[in-house]
Order: C-alpha cells, then structure tokens, then sequence
C-alpha cells in the first residue's frame, strides 16, 4: 500500500512539477553520504514517519459484494494512517531548488485531495481519495530538524508532506449461505413423516404415495 502511494506521488510530480524536465525524483533518504554523490537534478520523497490517525479510527464493518450484487462477506472499516515525507530540491544552486520547492508547493495546494482515478494499483480499486496538507507545522513530538539530526546531513528548506491514507487490514469474514428456496418440514413421530414413499408392490404402477400428517397441535 505505502509504495503506491509512492508511486501516485511520483506521478503527479512528473506531470504538474517536472513536466518534462530532466530532473529525477526519487524516495531515498537524504543524507550526507547521499548528497555529495548527486550530480544531477533531483526531488527527493523522503519517507520518514508513519503513524495511525487514531481520531479517524471508525467502528464496524463493510459488505462485500459480488458480480451478482449480493452479499459475499463483510470486512473491517479500514484504518487511516498519516505517512509524513520530508521533500527536498537537490540542484547546482539554490535559486533553482527554490524554483522546484515552489513548484511542489502549488502542486500540493492546488491538491490538497487526490481522486481516486489518479491513484496507482490497489488504492484505485479501492476508490478512496487521498487527503493531502504541506507544509503544516509538524507536531510537538516531530521536529524536522531532528529529522535533519537523525539523518545526519545539513539542514537545508524543505517542506513537510502528509499524505492521509486508508489502509485495509485485509481481514474478510464470510457470509452465511443463501437460502433461496422454501423451508421444507419433516414431522416425525412414531415413524411417521409428512412425506414418505413406498416401494411399489405386486400389482401396482410403482407411483410413489405421499401420506400427510398434521404438525403437532393442528388437530
């Protein structure tokens, strides 16, 4: 699921950012050893948290359909879960990484929420848009230049990416068997059954003889 997210950032960034610039875009981590081996123009989708929305934890569960329309099952509501990229311009000069900066900056304002029909592989089939915020401080407990000391590289700008997904727990539970014909009754008492044949005899057509008998308390 995460990957495809991946992948539906990179489209979009190769369409309305690059547009077909010579400029690559890529989701590795951006430190110190990394950079000094760039030579060429660069958009980097750091990959650096992931945690659950708990707030948009939802309760019960979803049906299931088949090509018929009925009911095959039911599974869980899905969990959202917030995946935070550090994004950052890797260039010769800085005027042009501000240029690319700016460029990601309009593109996820003007998208703040991704259709479903821009998304890649299951979260298409899906069909649950992807809810977008940059730039946004990040919370208390989050400080991107910590993210900057982890990684061990110089702080340079960059701007925060929270993409807010639905991730499906892949849990599916069964739906009883339909019955789609009438009860049949079978009241047996003392041998006797609502429908009984009998074997033909001597003489007879080898018809089969159905003797009704009354439920318990009709008569």
């Amino acid at each position: 699921m995460i990957h495809e997210v991946d992948e539906t950032l990179r489209s979009i960034v190769r369409r309305d950012v690059i547009n077909g610039s010579d400029i690559e875009v890529v989701f590795d981590a951006p430190t110190k050893e990394w950079s000094s081996r760039r030579n060429t123009p660069t958009i980097d989708i750091y990959l650096y948290d992931i945690r659950e929305d708990v707030k948009r934890r939802a309760g019960g569960q979803i049906d299931v359909r088949g090509e018929d329309g009925r009911i095959t099952g039911r599974r869980p509501m899905p969990r959202v879960f917030k995946l935070s990229y550090l994004v950052t311009a890797w260039t010769q000069r800085p005027e042009d990484e501000h240029r690319l900066l700016s460029a990601m900056l309009g593109c996820f304002l003007r998208n703040d929420r991704i259709p479903a029909e821009w998304l890649a592989g299951s979260l298409k089939d899906n069909g649950w848009p992807l809810d977008v915020t940059i730039a946004l401080p990040p919370p208390e407990d989050r400080a991107l230049s910590d993210v900057w000391s982890a990684l061990g590289g110089e702080l340079k700008p960059s701007l925060d990416l929270v993409i807010v997904t639905p991730i499906d727990a892949d849990r599916f539970t069964p739906a009883a068997t339909l019955i789609d014909s009438p009860p049949v009754f079978n009241w047996d008492f003392g041998g006797v059954s609502e429908s009984t044949q009998s074997a033909p005899s001597g003489g007879g057509n080898g018809a089969s003889r159905v003797s009704h008998v009354p439920p318990p308390g009709s008569e």
